[in-house]
């Protein structure tokens, strides 16, 4: 199930980011970006999971990005539910057009509730993500963005998150 789902959320953001002037010319006029990455899930104990982080960048150079991420999450289950709120600043440098690597510093605020113990938490964290990875264009200058983050700050026992590590699927429009 949860590869249809995967596999369905690509197929549909694909084609709404593709109807983006297919073999236009591309525009270097305009030097802001936007974009970002959305996520679904589903699991066991009725686990539902919805995310999303929009990011509005500024071309710096031709190959240097500047910008601010956010981030926006909510996770519930029949055990526990939580919701966090993330923003912050980014950098990407892009190379051949078809590869980046980037630095993202988030800080997030994480209300959390266990259903079963009646036990409620609300917690802060940052996190310095450093990673890179490939683009496919899919439009004019619009670009789908395939990689994998690590966080620098994350300490495995006093974290919020499960792990460090981060893959990640985006989009971006402006490159």
């Amino acid at each position: 199930m949860k590869k249809i789902t995967i596999a369905l959320m690509l197929i549909l953001s694909g084609s709404v980011f593709s109807q983006v002037s297919v073999g236009a010319p591309i525009q270097q006029n305009n030097k802001w970006t936007f974009g970002g990455g959305i996520g679904l899930g589903f699991g066991s104990n009725s686990a539902f999971y919805l995310q999303a982080s929009p990011r509005v960048g500024y071309r710096l150079t031709d190959d240097l990005e500047a910008g601010v991420i956010g981030s926006v999450s909510w996770q519930t289950s029949k055990y526990y539910s939580s919701t966090m709120f993330g923003a912050g600043p980014f950098a990407n440098y892009y190379f051949a057009r078809s590869f980046y690597v980037g630095a993202n510093l988030q800080h997030y605020f994480i209300d959390y509730k266990d259903k079963f113990y009646d036990y409620k938490d609300h917690r802060e964290e940052t996190a310095l993500y450093l990673g890179g990875g490939y683009m496919q264009r899919i439009g004019g200058n619009s670009f789908m963005q395939i990689g994998v983050m690590y966080n620098v700050l994350w300490k495995e026992n006093s974290s919020v998150f499960s792990s460090g590590l981060v893959p990640n699927i985006g989009f971006v429009v402006g490159l």
